[in-house]
């Protein structure tokens, strides 16, 4: 069996404020290692449920953030970004057998976690057929293009609670609970014990009832925080400025709200 992990880490217990999820504060340091240690529990899930190989993406901010060192020797850790419009998923394909986020969050423009947003810290929020989408919900379309399924979430509660509504046999391992500027987090232990028994539950059941269908065209709708941006961001192919500060992009194709995503940001 072999396994994609995507690990974020503001769906990390315990992670509050921005100073602890940038590489040059001095508060980085602790929550990287629990990011890591999160990763390690999800590893150790996926080896108990028989996986041969595992493959990590550390998809947050600088993609430096984990330590190899401390995960098992069947991982393959994906750092820096190439680039690719796959982005938190960079070299999933169709040979994996399921894909598991960790350290996950809400999405811009809702109120369920202190640091919420969606691929860029830049804009107000981004909303996918009427609905401010997460980068959780962003990168689970591509593995369903692909058809790898998604099969179990850790991160906050209004991320893991959504993700319900849309397909309640994922597993979901909420670690957080954001309110207001403040976050109310299960013990780090813990988290981890609950990731651990929960990715090996994951991958022991039918893995395909995780499945997310893709919808049959995609309307894309970006808020800037500056309206002389959308302006600009109006002239990229096919997209229109339908308000000062938003820019909307319609498609059929998937991959073209991956291609209009990596170049509107």
């Amino acid at each position: 069996m072999k396994i994609y992990i995507s690990a974020d880490i503001e769906g990390v217990t315990g992670v509050t404020h921005w100073d602890e999820t940038i590489k040059s504060k001095a508060d980085h340091k602790e929550f990287a290692h629990q990011m890591t240690l999160e990763v390690k529990a999800a590893c150790e899930g996926a080896n108990n449920a028989g996986a041969d190989e595992i493959w990590i993406n550390d998809a947050h901010d600088s993609g430096r953030n984990i330590d190899h060192n401390l995960l098992p020797k069947n991982t393959r850790l994906i750092r820096g970004w190439s680039g690719h419009v796959f982005s938190m998923v960079q070299e999933l394909d169709e040979s994996f057998d399921a894909v598991l986020f960790i350290g996950y969050h809400s999405a811009g423009g809702t109120n369920t976690n202190p640091l919420a947003h969606s691929m860029h810290t830049g804009i107000d929020y981004i909303k996918l057929n009427g609905e401010y989408v997460t980068e959780f919900l962003i990168h689970a379309y591509i593995a369903n293009y692909l058809k790898v399924p998604v099969v179990f979430v850790s991160g906050d509660f209004g991320l893991c609670d959504s993700i319900k509504k849309i397909n309640s046999n994922i597993i979901t391992i909420p670690v957080k609970e954001g309110i207001g500027d403040s976050t109310i987090n299960i013990h780090p232990e813990l988290a981890l014990d609950l990731i651990k028994s929960g990715v090996e539950d994951s991958l022991k059941k039918n893995l395909y009832l995780c499945n997310i269908y893709l919808p049959e065209e995609f309307v894309l709708e970006i808020k800037y925080n500056e309206h002389h941006t959308a302006f600009r961001k109006s002239f990229y192919p096919n997209a229109k400025q339908i308000e000062p500060k938003i820019v909307r992009f319609e498609t059929k194709d998937y991959m073209e709200v991956l291609r209009a995503i990596e170049f509107l940001l």
